[in-house]
């Protein structure tokens, strides 16, 4: 009895793509570099939780939609590297690809820059009003392919699950208001809190 998706065939679609983004966009001058420093900045959600940061100290009076990005990139972080070691599946090995960056993991789905990401992205644009996921979630999903330390359905699932944790910060941070009779500042630090 056959499966009604083949496995083989996913693994292979997901190598085709990963290997002609390599052959494209990995080969423009200057993107492998700038690659590497979108994954040093992603790095365990650390810049997002910085914008996050600074955006609640200058920013007073949205001081908890910037709070949020700081909670909602750790907390999609933390979902992604629970799926992480569920599936436990392994970087791309093939000798098609090119790794150009060191990895914290030896599991790739999903991706965990792709995750956090999304999430931060989307909840900076709540913030500041301003449409960013739109530039920084595929450049951020596209680095992690250049770099060659994950496939194609990883960044997919990964930005998925970066969109539900963002969903989930901003109805955590909403009910956190009602339920304290909070405005202003004091629901950010509840919402951090309940998290």
């Amino acid at each position: 009895m056959s499966s009604p998706i083949r496995t083989d065939n996913l693994v292979r679609t997901d190598l085709r793509v990963l290997t002609a983004v390599q052959s494209s966009v990995g080969s423009l001058p200057g993107a492998v570099r700038v690659a590497r420093g979108m994954s040093h900045f992603g790095e365990h959600a650390l810049g997002w939780i910085a914008i996050g940061g600074v955006g609640a100290v200058v920013d007073s009076a949205r001081r908890e939609q910037w709070a949020s990005v700081a909670v909602g990139a750790v907390g999609a972080h933390a979902a992604s590297i629970v799926v992480k070691r569920i599936s436990r599946r392994r970087r791309p090995t093939h000798p098609s690809v090119r790794v150009g960056v060191s990895t914290p993991s030896r599991f790739s789905f999903p991706s965990s820059h792709a995750t956090s990401t999304t999430a931060a992205a989307l909840l900076i644009g709540r913030a500041s009003g301003l449409p960013v996921a739109p530039v920084l979630v595929p450049a951020m999903l596209v680095s992690r392919l250049v770099l060659g330390v994950h496939y194609p359905s990883d960044v997919l699932v990964g930005s998925a699950l970066g969109a539900l944790s963002a969903a989930a910060t901003v109805r955590a941070e909403k009910n956190a208001a009602v339920r304290f009779g909070l405005t202003g500042g004091d629901a950010a630090a509840t919402t951090a809190g309940a998290a």
